[in-house]
C-alpha cells in the first residue's frame, strides 16, 4: 500500500503539479479545500478523478484536526496561504490569520493526533525582503517587507518550533518565485505572458507594469515540488532554499517574453504606473540552493528562459483558442 499525502493549497499553481508528482509515484492524494460557491479545480482538472477532497479551512483548528485524524496522512503539505503579496497590505489581519496561524493549527493538529506524521511548510523567499546577503542562504538573517513576509516568517519559525520542542518531522522550503502557466494571472510573470498573448493576437495594445528593475530569482513549480517531496524522505527534518541561483529583472522577462512571441522590442508596449509600486519593494532576490543540491541531490531542470518560452507558448494556446478566426 502506497503512502497518503495531504496538500492544503491543493488547487492552487504549486498544489496542482505536488498532486501530479505524487500521483505519479502511487500516493493516495488529499486535497483539503475550502467550501466556495465556485468550481476552483481548474489547475487539477486532469486529474481531479484521482484525488481525495475534503472540506476544511485553516482558519478552523477543529476542522484541520478532523481531517488529519480521519485520512491518516503519512505526509503534510501546508501549501495553503493568501500568497498575493500586494493583497496583503489591503488584507493584513486576513493574511496573519491563513499564512501565519494556519501553520500553527496544521502543526497543532498533527502534534494532537499522530507526532509520526511528517510535515511540509511552503516557507518563502519574500522572508528575506530587504536582503541582508547575496545570494541568500538557510543562514541568511530574515527582513521582510510586506505583511506576507511578516506571515511566512511566523510559519516559518513556529515550524522550528514545533520541530525542537516536539520532535516533530517538520521541515520548511525557502522556494524562491517559481512560475508556471498555472500562475494566477496577477502575479506580473503571468500578467506579462498573458499581455504578450493578448497584444499579439490583437485583442490588447499594452501592458502596464510597476518595477522594472525588481530582481527576482524564477524557476519552474514543476522542478520546485520535487524538492518538497525529497525533503519529507530525509532521515533527519531540516529546511533548505529551494532556488535556481541566477537572478533577472522584470524587464529581462519583458525582453524574452515579447521576442519569443515575435513582437520585437518590449519598450514598445510596456509603460509604468505608481499604483503597481509597492509601498516597501524587495528589490533583489537570489537563491543559494547548494544546501538542497548537495543534501537532497535536486536540481532545477528548467532555464529562466524556457520558463517564459513556455508561459508565453501556454498563453497564446490557450487564447486563440478564445478568438475566432
Amino acid at each position: 500500500m502506497g503512502k497518503t499525502a495531504l496538500i492544503t493549497g491543493i488547487t492552487g499553481q504549486v498544489g496542482s503539479y505536488l498532486a501530479e508528482l505524487l500521483l505519479e509515484k502511487g500516493y493516495r492524494v488529499i486535497g483539503m479545500t475550502r467550501r466556495t460557491s465556485t468550481d476552483v479545480h481548474e489547475r487539477i482538472q486532469h486529474i481531479v478523478d484521482d484525488i481525495e477532497f475534503v472540506s476544511g479551512d485553516l482558519l478552523d483548528q477543529t476542522s484541520i484536526t478532523e481531517i488529519i485524524a480521519g485520512s491518516k496522512p503519512d505526509e503534510v503539505y501546508n501549501l495553503a496561504a493568501q500568497s498575493f503579496v500586494p493583497a496583503s497590505w489591503t488584507q493584513p489581519v486576513l493574511t496573519g490569520e491563513f499564512t501565519g496561524l494556519g501553520v500553527t493549527r496544521v502543526l497543532e493538529a498533527i502534534r494532537a493526533v499522530d507526532p509520526a506524521i511528517r510535515f511540509y511548510q511552503a516557507s518563502s523567499s519574500e522572508m528575506f525582503g530587504k536582503v541582508q546577503d547575496v545570494p541568500q542562504t538557510e543562514q541568511t538573517a530574515f527582513y521582510p517587507r510586506s505583511p506576507y513576509g511578516v506571515a511566512k516568517l511566523y510559519g516559518h519559525w513556529i515550524t522550528i518550533n514545533y520541530r525542537e520542542s516536539y520532535d516533530l518531522f517538520a521541515t520548511s522550503g525557502i522556494c524562491f518565485n517559481n512560475e508556471s502557466p498555472r500562475r494566477g494571472r496577477e502575479f506580473v510573470t503571468r500578467k506579462i505572458t498573458d499581455a504578450v498573448a493578448r497584444i499579439k493576437l490583437g485583442l490588447a495594445s499594452e501592458l502596464v507594469l510597476g518595477n522594472l528593475d525588481a530582481q527576482r530569482d524564477w524557476g519552474f513549480s514543476g522542478d520546485y515540488v520535487k524538492a518538497m517531496w525529497l525533503m519529507l524522505q530525509q532521515d533527519t527534518p531540516d529546511d533548505y532554499v529551494i532556488a535556481t541561483g541566477r537572478t533577472h529583472k522584470v524587464r529581462e522577462f519583458c525582453r524574452i517574453a515579447f521576442e519569443s512571441a515575435g513582437l520585437g522590442s518590449y519598450e514598445k508596449y510596456v509603460r509604468t504606473a505608481p499604483k503597481f509600486i509597492r509601498p516597501a519593494e524587495v528589490d533583489l532576490l537570489v537563491g543559494d540552493p547548494s544546501k538542497a543540491k548537495r543534501e537532497l541531490g535536486w536540481e532545477p531542470e528548467h532555464s529562466f528562459e524556457d520558463l517564459v518560452e513556455m508561459m508565453v507558448r501556454a498563453d497564446l494556446d490557450r487564447l486563440s483558442k478564445a478568438v475566432p478566426v
